[in-house]
């Protein structure tokens, strides 16, 4: 009888191990995973929401308030192009540390630098810098999410719902804090974000990944464009998630129509703009319990039923949003919606998880970041261009929305063994291939 090969048997029982790991180890694991996500999207949105407000501390002007979040948000859509392909190089854990160091790094020279006198030149150049590193730590944070949701097996929704309910808890808390924050001077506010990239530095550092090093270090760096239609590849493959992308896409042109066009709605019904935060607040805390709830159906119903029923609310939310006659039923319309676009959250990035195969992770995930995050700008152009007939346009979005849904979600039901049944699976690589054929 001929021995089975060493290099023939070790591919599973590295399965095995990465499948099921000690309970102990797993759950600190774990543990260490929701930590760094929950002090990287904190120290994120802080920075967001922060520095527009520390440009017009300092100017007082509205226009360079304006500059400042373009100048924020800009780097960003180019930074996640880069991102991917390193942690496909490298590790997600890697990557986390990098970015937490860089950017706790890049707080401390902005804190020198207003003491020095620096002032909004020095708030830009933060702006610019810290929005690729956010970006960096955020894909990398959604690699060892991914990774935590195929440890979990068929349970993988409950880890994505615990990401969405700590990213949810960050766009809550985080804005208040750092105007709190700000009342004590620009200073304050900068030293408790370099505080939480430190912390997203030493808890990558705790993290070791499972993930077997498909690249050795030795050999070059991929290029660019190479990695981008590598992951252009895995979509155009995988219909699934197409179609998830889709849903995600136009669900967040409407809701980056709506953001954008809060604070001017809330005025022409003779309210100051800053109460457009109160409605923000209350859509957060709504989400947050909305996306428990969401998990409980998961586990009952699956995730296409449930992702369904969200979707639906989430269409019919939006249309009553346009068509708001006043500030409360408006208030009353956003927060139903976020909360549905929160259970949606949970069903769409727990298939996404599920779909991307581990091999091309990063390339896959910067490509499917990119496109998701394309719309936001979008909306902002189009809320620009009719600045006075914003309720025709949510009507407009809204109908569009509902149609591209019902498109979107049909085309995932047919495909839906590919996310349902996958949970189970320790490889993801097969189902890409079956979709292939």
């Amino acid at each position: 009888m001929t021995p089975m090969p060493a290099s023939a048997a070790r591919p599973n029982r590295t399965r095995r191990r990465r499948a099921s790991p000690p309970p102990t180890r797993g759950r600190a694991w774990l543990v260490a995973c929701y930590t760094l996500r929950s002090a990287d999207s904190l120290a994120s949105a802080m920075v967001v929401y922060a520095v527009p407000l520390m440009v017009l501390h300092i100017t007082g002007s509205p226009a360079w308030t304006g500059l400042a979040f373009f100048a924020e948000w800009l780097p960003r859509l180019a930074a996640v192009t880069g991102a991917g392909p390193l942690i496909d190089r490298y590790t997600p854990a890697a990557a986390a540390a990098t970015s937490g160091a860089l950017r706790a790094a890049t707080t401390a020279a902005a804190i020198l630098g207003l003491a020095l006198g620096g002032g909004i030149a020095v708030v830009l150049a933060y702006a610019i810098l810290t929005g690729v590193l956010a970006e960096g730590s955020y894909l990398a944070s959604e690699a060892l999410a991914a990774e935590a949701s195929r440890r979990a097996g068929h349970r993988a929704h409950r880890v994505q719902a615990v990401m969405t309910g700590i990213d949810q808890t960050a766009q809550l808390v985080g804005p208040a804090l750092g105007a709190v924050l700000l009342l004590a001077g620009p200073v304050a506010l900068l030293a408790s974000i370099a505080v939480l990239s430190a912390v997203v530095c030493t808890e990558a550092l705790l993290v070791r990944s499972d993930r077997p090093h498909l690249q050795l270090v030795t050999d070059p760096p991929p290029r660019l464009l190479t990695s981008l239609a590598t992951g252009a590849g895995v979509v155009r493959r995988t219909p699934a998630l197409a179609w998830l992308l889709g849903a995600l896409m136009v669900g967040n042109l409407v809701s980056g129509a709506i953001e954008v066009a809060t604070p001017v709605l809330v005025r022409s019904w003779g309210y100051p703009p800053s109460a457009s935060g109160v409605i923000w607040s209350s859509s957060a805390a709504l989400a947050l319990v909305v996306i428990g709830v969401s998990r409980r159906g998961v586990d009952r119903f699956g995730l296409f039923p449930v992702g369904l029923v969200a979707a639906a609310l989430m269409c019919l939310s939006a249309a009553a949003a346009a068509l708001a006659p006043t500030l409360w039923a408006y208030g009353a319309a956003v927060a139903v919606m976020m909360g549905a676009e929160g259970a949606v959250s949970v069903v769409l990035r727990t298939a996404r998880a599920r779909l991307i195969p581990e091999r091309h992770f990063g390339s896959a995930l910067a490509v499917t970041a990119l496109l998701v995050r394309l719309p936001l700008p979008l909306a902002g152009v189009l809320v620009a261009a009719v600045p006075t007939h914003l309720a025709a346009l949510l009507v407009a979005l809204a109908a569009a929305q509902a149609a591209a849904i019902g498109t979107c979600f049909t085309g995932l039901h047919r495909h839906r063994a590919a996310y349902e049944a996958q949970g189970d699976q320790a490889d993801p690589e097969p189902v890409e291939q079956q979709q292939a054929a």
